[in-house]
């Protein structure tokens, strides 16, 4: 498994969690406004909202958290958001892909920068790192759906190109340009999705070790804990002997 998706997981499981709760919530209502935004205010016409919608809905971000968030794009006086990507290298030249929603470009930017260059990194430019990853589309089950062979079954039906099942759920992974129809496919079989987005999944691996992993994971939580990042992407992976020390 990609080294962030299992630390994600660490971090979420250590602890913090109001003030987890707390910053994913700002950061969903800020996906939902650049949604609404970008098309009609109604989920049942704007397909980027209505993903943002159902990702909020999945964390269980409350329905007027949600209704506030639509009404600020209708707002003259609401912030204009920019979508950036930063890309970079970590310790141990990890690759990193940092997305985010900014109202000053400039902050961000600078907050970023400072973040790589302590944990003993560097920004690149854009496309410095991409490369090496692929724009794809996840959708993402609850164990409860079925077993992996049902989901396999159902992801196969629906055009999706692969499945991965762990003890946090049921992963499927469809093309980009597919997102859409996989998950309409998907829902007609499986219900409705716990979240459905669009990731930069890694071609290839790098494997480190338990100090890189440590500066690893803080740069990450460091990068996250930012109110203008949205999502981080890394290429590493760590042993299970490392990722229980980790746990711990």
């Amino acid at each position: 498994m990609a080294g962030h998706s299992q630390f994600k997981n660490i971090m979420h499981r250590k602890g913090k969690q109001d003030s987890v709760r707390s910053k994913m919530f700002s950061k969903l209502a800020r996906e939902i406004t650049v949604a609404a935004k970008t098309g009609l205010p109604d989920p049942t016409m704007n397909a980027r909202l209505r993903l943002a919608v159902q990702n909020a809905k999945a964390q269980s971000m409350p329905k007027d958290n949600i209704e506030r968030a639509i009404k600020k794009a209708a707002g003259a006086d609401g912030e204009n958001y920019d979508e950036v990507r930063y890309e970079g290298y970590g310790p141990g030249g990890v690759a990193v892909i940092v997305e985010a929603l900014t109202d000053n470009r400039n902050r961000t930017a600078s907050n970023v920068r400072s973040t790589f260059t302590k944990a003993g990194g560097a920004l690149g430019e854009t496309g410095s790192v991409s490369f090496s990853f692929d724009r794809v589309g996840e959708i993402t089950y609850k164990l409860s759906v079925g077993d992996a062979d049902k989901v396999m079954e159902a992801a196969i039906e629906a055009g999706a190109e692969d499945v991965t099942t762990d003890e946090d759920g049921h992963s499927i992974i469809c093309g980009f340009e597919d997102i859409g129809d996989v998950s309409k496919a998907l829902e007609a079989t499986l219900g409705e999705a716990e979240t459905v987005k669009a990731i930069w999944r890694a071609q290839n691996t790098v494997p480190v070790d338990e100090e890189k992993a440590q500066s690893l994971m803080k740069l990450i939580d460091t990068l996250e804990d930012d109110d203008d990042v949205q999502n981080v992407y890394t290429n590493f992976e760590v042993s299970d002997e490392v990722m229980a020390k980790l746990s711990a």
